[in-house]
């Protein structure tokens, strides 16, 4: 019986990596210019976050991913981060083969950047981080590009929020267990383990808000100690501005998802005490 519901959990498991794999492939098989060399290596990386996404869910046991009896909490973020490497894949596309798709993609970005470019924008300061040598269409490409995805993402951010007010997460009748939805973090350690919790989602939600103004600095830096970010790679321009804007993004949400954890366990302390002081009183 053992095994049995151990092989229960491999076809998801398995139909989650695939998705995993055609999404890291997604950009290298869109754009047309895309080297060999690169080609070759987003496959060799595609195999391997396959890899990691398989060994987690075919597991029983929780290992590294949070949230995972917690739907649709990773599912919403692999749509975002999903949506966001379509729509950048086809913007990159656009300038090489123009198409429908493409140029839907493009449209939505120049209307995104031409909205969030402004002063002390977390766009602004990624673009005005690039070196001076990154030519004006590409400086306007990534603009464009980056916009869409803190779009995107905080579009995403406010409807988990959203869903969160509604009560309407973490769906499910049974029980949150706090040891298979977060793995990572130990119940028993230190105080009190709600308002660990709370801290660490003020933590979370504090660095989310604060890397995309902090990150362009990174490229600044790269630019001084290193080979300089600019994003001009076609690879780098999908993965620097999808990971730019999805790590602030899934912070945010986990701190905000550490936080209702919080408040749930909360509720149900008192509903215990209640429960407790009127049996103590009808006895």
């Amino acid at each position: 019986m053992g095994d049995a519901k151990s092989k229960s959990h491999v076809p998801g498991a398995a139909a989650r990596a695939l998705l995993v794999v055609v999404l890291a492939l997604f950009p290298a098989l869109v754009v047309p210019s895309t080297a060999p060399d690169t080609a070759q290596s987003m496959i060799l990386l595609a195999v391997f976050a396959g890899g990691i996404v398989f060994a987690e869910y075919a597991s029983e046991y929780p290992g590294l991913i949070e949230f995972r009896f917690a739907a649709p909490f990773n599912r919403t973020r692999f749509a975002l981060i999903a949506l966001m490497t379509v729509l950048l894949a086809l913007m990159q596309r656009n300038l090489v083969e123009p198409g429908i798709l493409g140029g839907f993609a493009t449209a939505a970005g120049a209307l995104c950047g031409q909205i969030l470019d402004f002063g002390l924008s977390p766009v602004r300061l990624l673009v005005n981080a690039l070196p001076a040598s990154v030519p004006a269409e590409h400086l306007a490409l990534v603009r464009d590009g980056a916009a869409l995805a803190l779009v995107l993402a905080a579009t995403t951010v406010a409807g988990f929020v959203t869903a969160i007010r509604l009560n309407a997460w973490p769906m499910g009748n049974g029980p949150f267990n706090v040891w298979i939805n977060l793995p990572t973090f130990d119940p028993t350690a230190g105080n009190d383990v709600v308002l660990r919790l709370q801290r660490h989602a003020r933590i979370n939600i504090a660095l989310g808000l604060i890397l995309p103004f902090l990150l362009p600095g990174a490229v600044i830096v790269s630019e001084v100690l290193v080979k300089p970010l600019t994003l001009l790679s076609p690879m780098g321009f999908v993965w620097g501005i999808v990971l730019w804007a999805y790590v602030p993004a899934s912070l945010v949400m986990r701190g905000v998802a550490m936080a209702r954890v919080a408040r749930m366990i909360r509720a149900s302390r008192r509903r215990f005490a209640d429960s407790e002081g009127n049996a103590f009183a009808t006895a």
